[in-house]
């Protein structure tokens, strides 16, 4: 396992190519960070039974873990934007190894608080530091190197209920100790990337060495009102997809009275979906523009969304599906894009964005679990259908045209665009 990047020379990840044994590293720990992290949600149904729970206390588990990540995903990002913690990447796994032997032991509802905080903090410490190694070997194709690393995310939120629905569903909670190994493994293969990390960091540092490109000019305003407009574009995906990764299993037990276990598979069917869109969106996004990216992404989900509440179960599966595959393209154009318009903060805008989707994840479960407990599961989705409507709001973003056909990236006119749009979010 550690062999690969034990003899990974800094020169691999230079600016004339993409260092994939580091992607594939990164995006390996990815995985095994995400299938941990969700776990949580895919026992939902057996700690609300096991301690007794309303929809509304599950959504404030979810809360507590996205909230505790998406604040302090901006400050550790904005933090090593100034002062790179290589060693960090396996800090922030054992936090997330530390939430997870809690939540296999927790003796009561406040401590399944205290373990999902811990295991936010564990993904507020990963995140925007990943991101960063990402783009470092991503040898100018920074749309690719975000979609293997968040494929990597995707595809481990997908392993996870269908590892729940094997082991933890019938062995019960204290099997979730297990995953500790995988814990583990994530914490030496991301030991190897901090010091792959620290070599190219020194390199970078040389005198007469630049990282970033010679940069052109776009007025500090244009680049405010993209980032408002990013940032709701955020709102609806993940708000959406907090219906989806919280209570999907619910409204298909309520409405098509599917066992938990079948009922899980379908939601690894929607995640797998999710994985495959988004490796799609980052290459695309290189291809043809993230603006495109963007307006098919969001915009274009909307009509499978708009049926779904209405959808028999022979056609629910495979519109999730398609809402999973398009919707999921957004993230690593939405990345990147915000990335152009402030370089130089890759780590702020990494954190910034990971951890709104946290956010918006976390406030979308607690209002859409309580808006279920009013109105019923089903209501939640007939609500929900309307949000991809936001993007109509893409056509204010400007045309960055196709990175592969521009020379030079997008710099702030001013130093306070990148103070105003750090308040903007």
């Amino acid at each position: 396992m550690t062999t690969p990047l034990a003899t990974l020379d800094v020169s691999t990840s230079s600016k004339e190519s993409t260092a994939f044994k580091v992607l594939g590293a990164i995006g390996f720990s990815h995985l095994l960070n995400d299938m941990i992290q969700s776990l949580l949600p895919a026992i939902y149904p057996l700690l609300k039974s096991s301690f007794v729970l309303s929809f509304t206390q599950i959504g404030l588990i979810t809360l507590t873990f996205q909230i505790t990540a998406s604040l302090l995903q901006p400050v550790v990002g904005l933090y090593t934007d100034h002062h790179p913690k290589p060693y960090s990447l396996s800090i922030g796994m054992g936090c997330t190894l530390i939430g997870l032997i809690i939540l296999a032991y927790a003796p009561s509802y406040a401590v399944l608080l205290i373990a999902a905080a811990m295991v936010g903090t564990g993904s507020s410490i990963f995140h925007p530091e990943s991101s960063r190694v990402a783009r470092m070997a991503s040898g100018g194709r920074y749309g690719l190197a975000q979609s293997i690393f968040q494929v990597g995310g995707n595809a481990g939120s997908a392993t996870g209920p269908l590892l729940a629905a094997l082991i933890v569903i019938p062995q019960g909670r204290h099997s979730i100790a297990w995953f500790s190994m995988a814990a583990l493994l994530a914490m030496l293969v991301l030991w190897q990337v901090g010091g792959w990390y620290k070599r190219k960091q020194s390199l970078v540092n040389r005198p007469g060495r630049s990282s970033e490109q010679p940069q052109a000019v776009l007025p500090a305003r244009m680049v405010t009102r993209s980032m408002l407009v990013l940032l709701v574009l955020i709102f609806s995906k993940f708000f959406y997809l907090a219906s989806i990764n919280s209570y999907y299993i619910f409204f298909l037990i309520s409405k098509f009275h599917l066992s938990v276990k079948s009922a899980q598979l379908h939601l690894f069917v929607f995640l797998s979906a999710v994985a495959i869109g988004t490796i799609l969106g980052g290459h695309v996004g290189d291809l043809i523009g993230r603006k495109r990216v963007i307006w098919v992404s969001i915009l274009g989900v909307a009509p499978f969304t708009l049926i779904l509440p209405y959808a028999s179960l022979a056609w629910t599966g495979p519109l999730t599906f398609i809402i999973g595959l398009i919707l999921a393209s957004a993230f690593p154009a939405i990345l990147v894009y915000a990335q152009e318009l402030l370089p130089g903060k890759v780590g702020m805008v990494a954190g910034l964005f990971f951890g709104l989707a946290f956010g918006m994840a976390g406030i979308g479960a607690a209002v859409l679990g309580k808006l279920a407990d009013a109105r019923g599961i089903e209501y939640v989705y007939h609500v929900c259908a309307f949000l991809p409507l936001f993007g109509l709001l893409t056509v204010f973003l400007p045309d960055l045209g196709r990175p592969s056909r521009r020379k030079p990236a997008l710099i702030i006119a001013t130093p306070s665009a990148v103070e105003l749009a750090s308040k903007a979010g």
